[in-house]
């Protein structure tokens, strides 16, 4: 391991901002991410496979009356929006290095208000379907988590991937569609997102690929 990684891996261990193995908050975090880890009351929004944070970070810039909490299983990656979040004052981020498929693991029943799916790998082939992050063995879990009238945002460049979800979402009797396009930046909705972008939105539009959004909630 190079020592860069292992600096990285050493600061992770020191920002509170960090929820990961090793630290006693992890073990007990859930449900008490109000009370321990942000002190407030504030609405809680966690983005998934949120890589290095910039979508994590840069809502938390718009919107400081809310939490925001990107879970990623990659220390590297969750390294550099901790730090970002740390030196830019922002006490209303975290993030939380685990699998996504734990994720029951570190939430209460209605402990999100708002879900964003954003840029996952779309395991195209069918045998990995129930690997994808909008499957109906993740949209089962992630359903109980948030809050009653809760948002889910998913974003992708992956046309495939977008179709299969949006048309398991229209199937679904629990859910309701508020809006979707398969070009979001001509949509009516773009300045929605402030212009913030993931790595991979800002790599994916750059060679011309169209971005896809839905935006749903469970009834």
């Amino acid at each position: 391991m190079s020592r860069k990684k292992l600096q990285r891996f050493k600061e992770n261990e020191e920002n509170r901002n960090v929820v990961q193995p090793g630290k006693e908050i992890f073990e007990k975090i859930k449900g008490q991410w109000n009370s321990v880890q942000f002190e407030n009351n504030h609405p809680n929004v966690v983005e998934l496979a949120c890589g290095r944070g910039e979508f994590t970070v840069g809502l938390a810039r718009q919107y400081p009356g809310k939490n925001f909490i990107g879970v990623d299983i990659k220390g590297a990656r969750i390294w550099k929006g901790s730090t970002i979040a740390i030196a830019e004052g922002l006490n209303n981020v975290a993030f939380l290095r685990t699998q996504i498929q734990l994720l029951d693991k570190f939430f209460e029943l209605g402990e999100i208000s708002e879900l964003w799916i954003t840029f996952p790998d779309p395991f195209p082939r069918d045998g990995d379907e129930k690997r994808r992050l909008t499957s109906t063995r993740f949209l089962d879990m992630y359903k109980p988590l948030i809050k009653k009238d809760g948002i889910v945002h998913f974003k992708t460049d992956n046309t495939g991937l977008f179709d299969y979800t949006l048309d398991l979402v229209k199937q679904r009797g629990d859910c309701e569609i508020i809006l979707h396009t398969h070009d979001f930046y001509t949509s009516p909705w773009k300045e929605e997102h402030h212009g913030i972008q993931t790595k991979y939105e800002k790599l994916f539009s750059e060679k011309g690929e169209k971005i896809k959004y839905l935006k749903f909630r469970f009834k």
